[in-house]
């Protein structure tokens, strides 16, 4: 598992260190003397992040660790909700602008805290007018609106579980999803809009519900004039608001009870639901936004994700609002009306932190410094990375013509299971180009063998994490064997499923996935998961993807299909395949190419070996195949 590297990748790194005064005005300040407080007195240092927030009832515990099970501020009672708007209208930030969206057309929303928490309460109460109550849950399959933070906030608030599904999914994943979690309630839009065109949600989530028992309302925002008709069982956004109190108060959680439950793609099978828990979600997020991100009051931060991954989720709803930040949210894409389209919205509304995926900085690179160059971005003062690893080109670039050679640069490691940051190169830090960074004060991290022995320098290994943390998963949904698989892959240690190289003085460069996850443009696409979406085409026998490096996405996903007895290989059936794999899972999961093959490498007991595709399609040596079946 271990692989040696050319010494100079991390010994000739190139570095930069931010102004001195980065350092000097960060709430952290001295990483290494803040870090090693934490080794201290782990639990010390978790409860002090804790105090900083509001708590019905505080803990008795601040963690209990029965491996591989993990609480943390047990019998602590709270309402996360509340944390996020109520916190900040009881005390000066009653008017402070909460979210700013923007939309095509220039039309533009604005939500002091105290209209966001009105609009949530009054939401919050037409939810338990339906019938929604504490550990119900709750599908969000909606374009990036308030209304989908809206939605969210009211399920927080009354103690209902949801599931948020990215609105680039089809179907078939959503209807696995709704079935998967019991949905009660699914909420959507009508249309979603992309790059001036009306994506119809709605129809989606009809075909998605056709076989899903459990749900007994759809509540559908309508955007379109005139509005779509609606049908029994479904409800209108906003006529469900009428006449509703706003003021609805929250909710009595309890630390551990479930929050939400967030669908990652597993690297066998079906994805998996994350479970994540109301208190020790709340502390990691709050703590990461506001000592990684560095937010001040007078920031407007700006992070480009969707809240239907779990960026979303930390980084632009509980995190940021827990701190009380001021949001930004745009439907608009980076090269829609045209490439200047981001750098139009970064100089129009003063954004101060800019959080983006490495893809979307390897399509800025290859549009050219002209489009970033007519806009003033001297409002950045630090900028981020999330998604997958920030290669070395991409990270100087961004550096230089985004940046502007001072600003820094947040390379970010983490997942949905870790429901935060985990790796970074703190605010005021010596910054090196391909590097993550050092695990934050809060995380043990490690680069071992697959015998847990923790490599040297220069060596590559598997990422671990060595000791729980508020906000990790605390289960898989209905599947607790798989849960247990993070922890038992390498006896004692958290696994991450990543391989990752240790640098000298404790930095950590991300390699990417050591599993069957292939990454694209920041999305976990399991192999799995678009494999039986070929499979399931009458015309197909068997299926195995890859994925194959892409300058701007990162990687795109390669597809060798087996034909049943009967069917022809032909361009027309190639156009029929990627078809059929956009409407069940959705055009991030199309294949860039199909292969029509006659057989695929297995092991003798019927395991395809990915790696020898891989490895065939780019030149290089499988390595060990002797476990080949011929």
């Amino acid at each position: 598992m271990t692989e040696d590297f050319d010494v100079r990748l991390v010994e000739d790194v190139k570095s930069y260190t931010p102004d001195p005064q980065y350092r000097k005005n960060a709430w952290m300040g001295d990483y290494q003397k803040v870090y090693n407080e934490f080794l201290a007195d782990p639990d010390a240092f978790w409860e002090k992040m804790a105090k900083e927030l509001d708590w019905i009832k505080p803990w008795n515990k601040v963690k209990e660790w029965n491996y591989p099970y993990a609480k943390w501020f047990t019998g602590a009672r709270l309402n996360v909700s509340a944390n996020c708007l109520d916190r900040h209208v009881n005390n000066s930030r009653r008017n402070k602008v909460a979210l700013i969206w923007k939309g095509e057309e220039g039309r533009e929303r604005i939500f002091t805290y105290q209209k966001l928490l009105s609009q949530v309460a009054r939401f919050a109460n037409a939810l338990k007018k339906i019938g929604v109550k504490k550990g119900d849950t709750v599908c969000i399959y909606m374009p990036l609106v308030p209304e989908q933070v809206i939605a969210m906030l009211a399920c927080a608030r009354i103690g209902a579980v949801h599931s948020v599904v990215f609105g680039g999914f089809g179907a078939a994943a959503l209807n696995m999803r709704i079935k998967d979690a019991d949905a009660k309630v699914v909420i959507t839009a009508d249309i979603t809009i992309r790059r001036g065109k009306a994506i119809q949600l709605k129809a989606i989530v009809d075909e998605a519900i056709i076989n899903a028992p459990t749900v007994e309302n759809v509540i559908v925002l309508r955007r379109r004039e005139p509005p779509v008709d609606l049908h029994e069982k479904e409800l209108d956004f906003y006529e469900m608001m009428n006449g509703m109190p706003d003021v609805c108060p929250p909710e009595v959680m309890d630390a551990e009870d479930p929050f939400f439950i967030l669908y990652t793609s597993g690297s066998t099978g079906k994805p998996k639901g994350i479970v994540h828990t109301c208190g020790g979600y709340m502390v990691g997020t709050y703590y990461t936004s506001k000592y990684i991100f560095d937010i001040k009051d007078n920031d407007t931060y700006w992070c480009t994700a969707d809240p239907g991954w779990i960026t979303g989720h930390s980084y632009i709803v509980y995190g940021p609002l827990a701190v009380g930040a001021t949001v930004f949210i745009t439907e608009l894409t980076p090269d829609y009306p045209d490439a200047g389209s981001f750098w139009n919205l970064i100089e129009e509304q003063k954004i101060t932190i800019f959080y983006t995926a490495p893809t979307a900085i390897r399509m800025f690179m290859k549009m050219g410094e002209s489009w970033p160059d007519k806009y003033d971005l001297s409002s950045l003062r630090i900028i981020g990375s999330v998604g997958e690893p920030l290669n070395p080109e991409a990270f100087e670039w961004y550096y230089r013509v985004i940046g502007k050679s001072k600003t820094p640069i947040l390379d970010t490691w983490w997942q949905t299971e870790t429901g935060m940051h985990m790796i970074t190169t703190m605010i005021g830090e010596t910054m090196h180009p391909g590097f993550a960074g050092k695990p934050i004060p809060g995380i043990e991290a490690d680069v071992v063998d697959k015998d847990g022995t923790s490599v040297k320098p220069g060596t590559g290994g598997l990422l671990v994490i060595k000791s729980p943390w508020p906000s990790m998963l605390r289960t898989v949904y209905k599947d607790d064997e798989r849960y247990r698989k993070y922890w038992e892959t390498i006896p004692g240690v958290y696994t991450v499923g990543d391989l990752a190289v240790k640098g000298k003085d404790g930095y950590i460069m991300i390699l990417g996935r050591s599993d069957d996850i292939i990454i694209v443009a920041g999305h976990n696409i399991g192999t799995a998961e678009v494999e039986s979406a070929l499979v399931s085409h009458h015309a197909v026998a068997e299926a195995a993807v890859i994925g194959k490096p892409d300058v701007v996405k990162g990687n795109s996903i390669k597809a060798f299909v087996i034909l049943r007895v009967g069917n022809l290989p032909s361009d027309r059936l190639k156009q029929d395949l990627l078809h059929h794999v956009r409407t069940t899972l959705g055009p991030i999961a199309m294949p860039h190419e199909i292969d029509f093959v006659d057989k695929l490498p297995k092991t003798r007991s019927g395991k395809i070996m990915r790696r020898v595709l891989k490895a065939k399609e780019m030149g290089m040596d499988p390595g060990d195949i002797s476990t080949l079946e011929e």
